[in-house]
Order: structure tokens, then C-alpha cells, then sequence
């Protein structure tokens, strides 16, 4: 066996090691922050070392710092265990080291992108003629659907802002839920429009946007371009926006309506939860994670948008040593802020291909049905469940907030299971998130267990 096989052997073999523990091993552990820095933080040798020294010594140091996100009872945030197939899939993308830029760099990744790409608008309901950014996550996503807005909008106006800039521009209005996810407004920053610019709508009692003080903002506000930002899934409740009210309401003013849809949009994949985004074919952009629902390995989101041409203006550029794949059509970085991007569409193919149309809705209505079963059994044992289970959230208050904070502190040092905390309508509650393929109802209930004898042991 020649060096180059042995050293990928050994990884894989650490790696296959460590995905086999995973469900009995504890989710995290006290970590001795100071060891932990130390056993990365050795002189740097002069001479080379062995590869087979260098992945053993990585895998040792990193060992008690490793956070079981991949195992089946992780539920802190919504993190989906990536799928055999679609780990696979990055090992080999890896191997080839290639960089998904355009055609001229890696034919296989445009089309492994391009192919992937029209089986995920196929699923989440987008027509199929929207282009799609594979990108980092869902705050790339958005930040490229804004992008794309403003481009359009400020176009539509008369106003060139790749070649005049915001300054002088039509003043644009957001107009966004007052329970958005925070990338939102981190993408106006980045994006120059800033903050002051959004307008807030109240929320119904799930967390979803009321329409009809959308239909209030959208009236009495200035006169202008305006961009809706609504949401399938509260971060919080897993709520999901009246998307096709909200386009009905943004487009009768002229605006651009983008979807923030980090987990929510994977319910338009399941028959039995495809009526919570009802009318999502008829918004302007979308933004999504792969690493949450679809179980593809960080890092993995994608950006569609139904204007192409408006997608690549925001966001592509030219040089004079730069060539688009066939010289005319966009593709690839063209719908990303990435010129060095790794080839995202072989993991995404993969998970698809593993799974196929069934196995994404089944996973989707599997997990949703692991949230009921936590705020069933939850409930069932004294304990208040604070929203509406619609999707994979639970939120759960043990009391006042500083003795929910203390459980939650308590189930995460305990290790056999791992949930966070969130504020949410001024109370501290824990939120607990169920999106891994390898969960079980055995892992929900023994979490169940886990955190009642936490609980009434406090």
C-alpha cells in the first residue's frame, strides 16, 4: 500500500471510528479549554513529519473537544448528522481537490451543482427555471437574495448600484417580521442598506407575520422600492410565514418578496407539511441550508433566486483572464460572493441520491413527529410546552427563567443528550430541535428521561 493510500485509510478509518460511537457516547463533555489549546499549540517542527504521526496526533489532540452534532441526540441548534452518503461524497470531493469557480476549473462540480440544483427546486416547490448559488449557509443565502433585490429594485428605479454605489440611491425599504432571524439584519449591514432601514411587522402567537399589519406597513409607509423578508420557520417555534398572502400583499406594492427558509422551506418536500408554505413558487429569492434538514456535511446552503440574469448582475464579476463555462451563461460563483468555493453539489447529490423524493419526506415527517413526542412527554411530566409544535421546535419553560437556565446548564454537562436556550417573548425557555437522520424515538425518550431526573433533582 503506498503512502498516500495508508494516510487516507487512517483517516477514514478515525473517521468511520468516531460516527460508530456516536450513539452511545456522551453528546459533550467538560472541556479543559487550556489542555485542549495546548495539545494543538506544540513549537512547529523543522523537519517534516510522518503522515500517519501527523492524522494520529490530530485526531488525539482534537478528541476531548469534539461535540457530538452528528449523533442522534443533539437538539441545541438545528443541526442535521450529515448522511453516510453525502459524508462519502465530501471525503472524495476533498480527494479531488477541486474548486467549483466555473466549468473551465471543474466540469464535474457545475454539473454535479447543476443537477442537484434541480431536484432541490424540485422538492421545496421553486420553479424550476430559478438560478441557484451553492453557498456556505443560510446568511450567505440571504445575503445573496438581498443582494439580488436591491440590484433589481434600485434597477427598476433607474439607479446603476454596481457603478454608483448606495450613496445618492433611492432610499429602499425592508420590511421584515419583528421575530426574523438575526442574519437578516446582518446581511443589510453587509450589504450597505444598514439596519434603520427596516420596517417591523408584528407576529401572530405561533411567531409567524401578521398579514394584516403587513398590509398596514406596506400602506402607510414612504413611498419607494420596498423588499419583503418573510420566513418558513421561526428559529423559535418553527412557525411559517402566510407566504402566499405575503406575496399576494408585497407584489401588489411592486416589491421583491425574499424567503429566509434555513430549515422551513424542507417542509414543501413532505405531503404531510407542504400546506405550511403554501405559495412559495411565487416569491423572489429563497435562501436554505443543506446541513440542517437535507443532513449534508457543514458547510452546505443554497441561494435560488427567479430573476438569473439580476442573480449573476449582483453578484458575478469579470477579468480579463475569466471566462464563464460556455463563455455567455452564468453559473457556479456567479451566483456566490465566492471566487474559491469547494464543490458543495457532491455531498448535495448524494444525500439526494441516497435518500431520494420518499427518503427527504420521510425525514422531514420523522423528525417533526420527534418534536410532538418530546412536548408529549415533556408535558406528560409537569412541564410547560410553550409553542405550537408545527415543525421539528419545542420550547419548554421549567419555571422562572434563572431555574430553566439551570436545567438546561444541567442536561448539557450531564451529556446524554444536548438542547440550548433562547429568549423568546421574554422568557427563558429551552428550545429543543430534532433534525438528525440517526435519531430514534429511543434517543427522544431516554432525552425525556434524561431531563426529567435533571429537572426534579434541582
Amino acid at each position: 500500500m503506498d503512502e498516500l493510500t495508508r494516510i487516507f485509510h487512517r483517516a477514514a478509518e478515525h473517521a468511520a471510528a468516531y460516527r460508530r460511537s456516536l450513539p452511545e457516547r456522551p453528546v459533550a463533555e467538560s472541556v479543559d479549554h487550556a489542555a485542549l489549546r495546548a495539545a494543538f499549540a506544540r513549537p512547529l517542527n523543522r523537519s517534516p513529519a510522518d503522515l500517519l504521526t501527523v492524522v494520529d496526533e490530530l485526531v488525539a489532540a482534537a478528541g476531548p473537544g469534539l461535540v457530538a452534532t452528528a449523533g442522534p441526540r443533539f437538539f441545541g441548534f438545528v443541526v442535521g448528522g450529515a448522511l453516510p452518503a453525502a459524508t462519502a461524497a465530501e471525503i472524495l470531493a476533498a480527494g479531488w481537490d477541486q474548486n467549483a469557480f466555473n466549468a473551465a476549473l471543474s466540469p464535474a462540480a457545475l454539473a454535479a451543482e447543476e443537477a442537484a440544483a434541480g431536484r432541490l427546486k424540485d422538492l421545496l416547490g421553486i420553479p424550476g427555471t430559478a438560478s441557484t448559488g451553492f453557498v456556505t449557509g443560510g446568511q450567505a443565502a440571504n445575503t445573496a437574495g438581498l443582494a439580488a433585490a436591491r440590484q433589481h429594485l434600485l434597477t427598476e428605479a433607474g439607479w446603476d448600484i454596481g457603478r454608483r454605489g448606495l450613496h445618492g440611491a433611492p432610499r429602499l425599504r425592508v420590511v421584515a417580521g419583528e421575530e426574523r432571524h438575526a442574519t437578516v439584519d446582518r446581511s443589510l449591514r453587509l450589504l450597505g442598506l444598514g439596519t434603520d432601514c427596516l420596517e417591523t411587522v408584528r407576529t401572530d402567537a405561533r411567531g409567524a407575520v401578521d398579514t394584516e399589519d403587513l398590509r398596514r406597513v406596506l400602506t402607510s409607509g414612504p413611498a419607494g422600492p420596498v423588499i419583503v423578508c418573510a420566513q418558513a420557520g421561526n428559529v423559535n417555534t418553527g412557525a411559517c410565514d402566510d407566504l402566499r398572502a405575503v406575496c399576494d400583499l408585497a407584489h401588489a406594492h411592486g416589491g421583491w418578496v425574499h424567503v429566509d427558509g434555513a430549515f422551513g422551506l424542507w417542509a414543501a418536500a413532505s405531503p404531510a407539511t407542504r400546506h405550511l408554505v403554501d405559495g412559495v413558487e411565487r416569491a423572489d429569492s429563497w435562501a436554505c441550508d443543506g446541513h440542517k434538514w437535507l443532513n449534508v456535511p457543514y458547510d452546505c446552503g443554497y441561494a435560488f433566486c427567479s430573476r438569473p440574469d439580476v442573480h449573476a448582475d449582483a453578484l458575478s464579476y469579470t477579468a480579463s483572464y475569466l471566462t464563464r463555462a460556455d463563455g455567455t451563461v452564468a453559473g457556479g460563483a456567479d451566483y456566490t460572493t465566492e471566487s474559491s468555493r469547494r464543490a458543495r453539489g457532491f455531498a448535495t447529490w448524494a444525500a439526494l441520491r441516497q435518500l431520494g423524493r420518499d427518503g427527504v419526506a420521510a425525514l422531514v415527517e420523522r423528525c417533526c413527529s420527534l418534536a410532538r413526542r418530546f412536548a408529549d412527554g415533556l408535558s406528560a411530566a409537569g412541564f410547560e410546552v410553550v409553542n405550537e409544535v408545527t415543525l421539528n421546535q419545542v420550547l419548554v419553560a421549567f419555571g422562572d427563567g434563572t431555574r430553566t437556565d439551570r436545567i438546561v446548564r444541567a442536561v448539557q454537562e450531564d451529556g446524554t443528550c444536548w438542547m440550548g436556550a433562547t429568549t423568546w417573548r421574554g422568557r427563558r425557555l429551552m428550545r429543543i430541535s430534532v433534525s438528525g437522520h440517526t435519531t430514534t424515538e429511543a434517543d427522544v425518550d431516554r432525552s425525556i428521561a434524561a431531563i426529567v431526573r435533571l429537572a426534579r433533582a434541582l
